[in-house]
């Protein structure tokens, strides 16, 4: 019943090691009557299913590994290679993207590995940012305030210069490191990402260079979101 929802628009992939499957010849016979062009992939080049057929891919007669020769084990093999290729094929062929493929496949830990960093990072309102020559002390409670280890620094422009970790207040820790300016304690050129990177690259970008937080930042450089590595994790992506 369900073959009536196939036109002349469609093609029909039939897939039979002999090309002589019973259960093919309705297929055959519809496909026939309604136009429908027929691409198989069998071993016999003379078989019914392969002389109806528009496009005829013939595999090799190949034993199977199974030891009567009865069950279809290097078969199956031979036509899930070739299903793969013709999927990868047409998929080069229509350029699908990584973007399509997380349209049409949003769950699932594919899924949350195809999203992108700016939909798993926090908002303007959520970072720990403080200008240049502030004082220490004002970045100490900023870090502490906000949760991510981290406090961001920007020039009078906006544009962040460097960042503030726990590993830097160890680094500088002194008598007077609460009241130095920020700009003096902080790690200069700090790593950043684009929020049009996919989840699964910031994953690896933070893994490759043993960070945890990652400040997002616009064209000018501004931070615009922070993205620590349990939010990936949260997701998914791992």
């Amino acid at each position: 019943g369900d073959l009536g929802m196939i036109t002349a628009q469609d093609a029909l992939v039939l897939l039979s090691w002999s090309g002589e499957t019973a259960e093919l010849a309705n297929m055959l016979t519809y496909a026939k009557r309604f136009k429908v062009p027929v691409v198989s992939i069998c071993s016999n080049r003379e078989s019914t299913l392969a002389r109806n057929s528009e496009i005829a891919l013939v595999l090799p007669k190949v034993p199977e590994a199974c030891p009567h020769g009865l069950a279809p084990t290097t078969s199956a093999m031979l036509q899930l290679a070739v299903g793969d290729a013709l999927a990868i094929a047409l998929l080069e062929r229509r350029g699908f993207s990584a973007e399509d493929f997380k349209t049409f496949h949003p769950g699932g830990k594919l899924g949350a590995q195809l999203r992108l960093v700016q939909e798993l990072a926090h908002g303007t309102g959520q970072m720990p940012l403080l200008s240049v020559g502030r004082p220490m002390s004002e970045a100490v409670i900023e870090m502490s305030a906000k949760g991510f280890g981290v406090v961001g620094i920007t020039d009078e422009s906006g544009k962040l210069i460097g960042v503030i970790t726990d590993g830097d207040l160890r680094r500088h820790m002194a008598g007077d490191l609460l009241a130095q300016p920020v700009q003096e304690v902080m790690s200069r050129n700090p790593r950043v990402i684009k929020g049009d990177v996919l989840a699964s690259a910031a994953m690896e970008f933070m893994q490759d260079h043993k960070v945890t937080v990652l400040f997002l930042v616009d064209e000018a450089g501004a931070p615009v979101g922070i993205l620590h590595i349990h939010d990936l994790l949260r997701a998914g992506v791992a």
